[in-house]
């Protein structure tokens, strides 16, 4: 993956403050073990340049950015050291030009249509909406993904455990920033452990995993309406009729043909196909390509190549 796609399957890029370089390299590998494997660490210290070439040489599987970049100098600096991204509160054209010349990706903070015009005219189509809270969060870069349909955003400032698979479920989402995952007083304390757990909290609120409905394969409409009818008849679960199969109220969908799966299917819910996609590859679990649904470009539906207990398993986009 390029990190471009790495950002977006981390879908969390913490913001890294560190005052020593001696705890650059312990928080890299806490947030790897809550499954973050990007992370932005800031030139707000003087010790910026050092933790970045410490984790870049100590941590092969992180990919380690510089934030908070204002000048061509730190730009430079940064990616000497190592970083692999460089990220900018605004847009300074100087910086993104020497960035695209050379091959290095480059989010610049973008929040008005003059700036992600000029980021554009750059090639560039992921930046960064920060602060997003300060300038109206999803409601601004819903509307500004309007008029500049091929942009996405990576938001900072606003975006917390509580919040962010409402930012991840956004089609125009492409990241999301902060640093509560690695608070800055955790870190000097040495709390590396709430880190890591911190990271997986943030995960699993980004993908929002929940059950939609749990699919059961019936040989024909006639079976499938027997089901439902018992269903009915038992519980007054409501029957609606479809196509392919009928649903006894909204958890159980009653196949009328032997669909997928030796007994049926699961559906499970997400924020997010393409980031529960990646997130599943990593732990083992690949989907079938074949079964993947679009649309605008974005998957919203697609099957597992695993089946688990005889049933196949579908995500959903929600």
């Amino acid at each position: 993956m390029n990190v471009s796609e790495r950002l977006a399957a981390s879908a969390v890029v913490p913001v890294v403050v560190l005052d020593d370089a001696k705890d650059a390299v312990a928080t890299a590998k806490a947030l790897l073990a809550g499954g973050v494997d990007v992370m932005e660490i800031t030139f707000r210290t003087a010790a910026a340049a050092d933790s970045i070439k410490a984790v870049a040489e100590s941590c092969p599987d992180m990919l380690v950015g510089a934030g908070t970049v204002i000048t061509l100098e730190q730009c430079k600096q940064a990616t000497e050291c190592g970083a692999k991204l460089i990220v900018s509160p605004g847009f300074d054209e100087e910086v993104v030009r020497w960035c695209v010349e050379n091959g290095v990706a480059v989010t610049p903070g973008c929040v008005t249509p003059t700036e992600i015009m000029a980021a554009m005219k750059l090639g560039l189509n992921v930046v960064k909406f920060f602060p997003a809270g300060v300038y109206g969060g999803l409601s601004a870069m819903k509307a500004l993904s309007g008029p500049f349909g091929g942009i996405k955003f990576i938001p900072t400032g606003g975006v917390n455990g509580q919040n962010i698979g409402e930012f991840i479920a956004a089609p125009f989402i492409h990241a999301v920033g902060g640093s509560w995952v690695c608070p800055k007083a955790d870190i000097a304390a040495g709390n590396f452990e709430k880190i890591t757990k911190l990271c997986k909290e943030a995960r699993a609120a980004a993908l929002g995993f929940e059950v939609a409905h749990v699919g059961v394969n019936c040989e024909d409409a006639d079976a499938a309406s027997a089901v439902c009818e018992k269903l009915n008849e038992a519980f007054d679960l409501p029957v609606k009729d479809g196509n392919s199969s009928m649903f006894a109220s909204s958890g159980i969908e009653v196949m009328k043909t032997m669909f997928k799966g030796k007994n049926g299917h699961i559906a499970i819910r997400t924020n997010s196909v393409e980031l529960a996609v990646a997130g599943l590859a990593k732990k083992g679990f690949a989907y079938d390509e074949s079964s993947a649904k679009y649309k605008n470009g974005r998957m919203t539906a697609a099957y597992l190549k695993d089946e688990f207990g005889g049933f196949a398993v579908h995500l959903l986009q929600k």
